[in-house]
């Protein structure tokens, strides 16, 4: 179970910006309880030592007032000064900043951190408190009001997006612990979600939680191996992808701002560890990281 826990979380507080350094020891955080005294974080030294806990978690049982928490209301900010230069590299893969989180909705897997980074400096430059509706994202300008919905119960929560992460294959937002307890990703490690900006400047234009298909379903998981102009291409693909027993696969047509496109997809699948197993596999044979799609 702590394996699967920490699965979706571990090595991805990886920050490309680098703000001014906060010197200083590391006391102990004191089980992360909330307003324990955090730790003095030293931003000079490298991720591998810059924690204290070399593992990440959350308490056993949350708190039993996570359940009601009240979510916080969006208002209007200026763009951060740390945290949001773009391009940036992390593990050698570069990653693009969005110029505006209007119109962004986006579904995929969700993964969540808790107490190693407790108290430690985000990406934007504001202590992380486990305790709170917060999350990290790749893409997302911070901060960034977003809903977070999971699709596999309905449940929804508004988080504050001020950490850049997970920079992990096949997940598009990190959540706190309290976000993660709220809408029942916690435990699990990971879940499948819908991601929505929320624009504080028009509070009326709230975007709607994301529809469960029904009471109990599992949304399917799918690989997008490519998107291609060119039939033959699309084809091509989806060849090598049969050869190499990684089917189903499916090839469909479709049409995106006026072109024909063929989108080759593998699935669906049942998990999110089948997903991954699956994209190692695809990236195994030379094709780039496939993008997950849920529907």
């Amino acid at each position: 179970m702590l394996m699967l826990l920490l699965a979706g979380c571990a090595g991805h507080r990886v920050r490309p910006d680098a703000p001014p350094a906060v010197k200083g020891g590391t006391p102990p955080v004191a089980d992360a309880l909330p307003g324990a005294p955090g730790p003095v974080d030293d931003t000079s030294l490298p991720q591998s030592s810059r924690y204290q806990d070399a593992d990440d978690g959350g308490p056993v049982k949350p708190p039993s007032y996570i359940a009601t928490l009240t979510e916080p209301t969006p208002v209007p900010e200026a763009r951060s000064r740390y945290g949001n230069k773009s391009p940036y590299v992390v593990r050698g893969k570069t990653y693009r900043v969005l110029r505006s989180a209007k119109g962004y909705d986006e579904r995929g897997i969700a993964s969540w951190y808790g107490n190693k980074f407790h108290g430690y400096m985000t990406s934007n430059f504001e202590k992380y408190d486990m305790y709170k509706f917060s999350a990290a994202s790749k893409v997302l300008p911070l901060p960034t009001w977003a809903r977070v919905t999971n699709l596999e119960n309905g449940k929804s929560v508004i988080v504050r997006v001020n950490d850049r992460g997970p920079f992990v294959d096949n997940r598009i937002i990190d959540l706190s612990y309290a976000a993660a307890v709220r809408i029942g990703i916690w435990p699990k490690g990971t879940g499948l979600v819908e991601v929505q900006a929320i624009d504080p400047a028009h509070p009326q234009e709230l975007p709607k939680p994301g529809v469960v298909e029904s009471a109990g379903s599992h949304p399917g998981i799918w690989l997008q191996v490519g998107a291609f102009g060119d039939p033959d291409n699309a084809e091509r693909v989806a060849r090598r992808l049969r050869a190499a027993g990684l089917g189903p696969v499916q090839v469909t047509r479709l049409n995106v701002q006026g072109r024909d496109v063929r989108r080759v997809r593998l699935g669906p699948l049942k998990s999110v560890s089948a997903a991954d197993r699956m994209t190692r596999r695809v990236t195994a044979l030379g094709l780039p990281t496939p993008q997950v799609a849920v529907d």
